[in-house]
């Protein structure tokens, strides 16, 4: 099993928990971003840049990932692509996405992308908290306890 993080947006503390958990496991950890980010060496730990542009981070996760991988997103159009490949979704609160209520979390992510560009001023996503680091560490743990 592989681990494909969309890396541009996820917070540190997830990449954190997760170099941790590549390193405690020996699981394969890939970064996906269109910038440059310092991370550990590793032999586990893997970097891939993509060039600047909508969408050619996400292109390159749906191209990568395989049945039964999982991607830590919170972009919920990749997260529909991957689930529709058979990975596992994660997004760095971790809150699993999947077969069972991606189909909601993409019409409310229409919906609200559509009132903002008719001019209604909507709330984005709160502060990442020192909860959402330790639901997203207790989710991945759970998750990834079924494999080792």
């Amino acid at each position: 099993m592989k681990i494909y993080v969309d890396a541009d947006a996820c917070p540190v503390p997830a990449k954190e928990a997760l170099i941790k958990v590549s390193d405690r496991l020996n699981m394969p950890l890939i970064f996906i971003a269109n910038q440059f980010m310092r991370l550990p060496l590793s032999e586990t730990i893997q970097f891939i840049l993509v060039a600047e542009g909508a969408d050619v981070a996400d292109d390159k996760i749906v191209e990568l990932v395989e049945t039964g991988e999982l991607v830590i997103t919170a972009d919920i159009p990749l997260a529909d692509r991957c689930i529709k490949k058979g990975a596992q979704v994660l997004d760095a609160r971790g809150e699993s996405m999947n077969l069972q209520n991606i189909g909601g979390k993409l019409a409310t992510r229409n919906l609200m992308e559509e009132l903002r560009n008719n001019g209604m001023q909507t709330k984005g996503p709160s502060a990442y908290s020192k909860r959402d680091k330790q639901d997203f560490a207790n989710a991945l743990h759970k998750l990834l306890s079924s494999y080792y």
